[in-house]
């Protein structure tokens, strides 16, 4: 392990895509929140044992992904959103969340499969303040994937992934 392994990762560079959109400029964000995967468990308790209750494992639970960027008007992005809001149109893509390093490379990335729109808001609109207007996109998604990119000092760079899905779990 190096040095620069044993630090804690930044949150502040990152990247978000979604698959078939296109136009770089038109996905820059300035906040994501909402990577959670959480277990839902169910209690089972054992007739005649009145010490403990066993905790079963039930089904995986993800939290709406939530992005923040300034607002935009024309873009393809938010026509999908529109698409969605508007005309009742809905067409999930995979939209994918990377953390970078210094050199722009991706260390880890989630990738949100069959995403779409379920909420869509904006900021406050103050005459008195000199900010940018910024929109709130939420999005639903099916099952969620993590892909750590390991780089080495010596020797190629590697890539682990895990992906939860309802059921099970796989690991390398």
């Amino acid at each position: 392990m190096s040095s620069a392994d044993s630090y804690p990762l930044t949150g502040f560079h990152f990247r978000v895509e979604f698959a078939g959109m296109g136009e770089p400029m038109d996905m820059s964000f300035q906040e994501v929140s909402g990577l959670e995967v959480k277990v839902e468990t169910e209690e089972l308790r054992e007739g005649g044992e009145n010490g403990f209750v066993y905790s079963l494992p039930k089904r995986l639970t993800h939290s709406n992904l939530s992005l923040k960027r300034g607002l935009l008007t024309n873009s393809r992005l938010s026509q999908w959103i529109r698409d969605a809001l508007e005309d009742f149109t809905f067409k999930p893509l995979l939209v994918s969340v990377s953390l970078l390093n210094e050199g722009h490379t991706p260390l880890m990335t989630w990738q949100a499969h069959q995403a779409w729109p379920v909420r869509w808001s904006l900021a406050s609109l103050d005459a008195t303040a000199n900010a940018v207007v910024i929109e709130t996109l939420e999005l639903a998604y099916a099952n969620l994937r993590l892909t750590y990119q390991q780089t080495r000092t010596f020797g190629p760079t590697r890539s682990y992934s895990c992906q939860w899905r309802y059921g099970k779990s796989t690991f390398p």
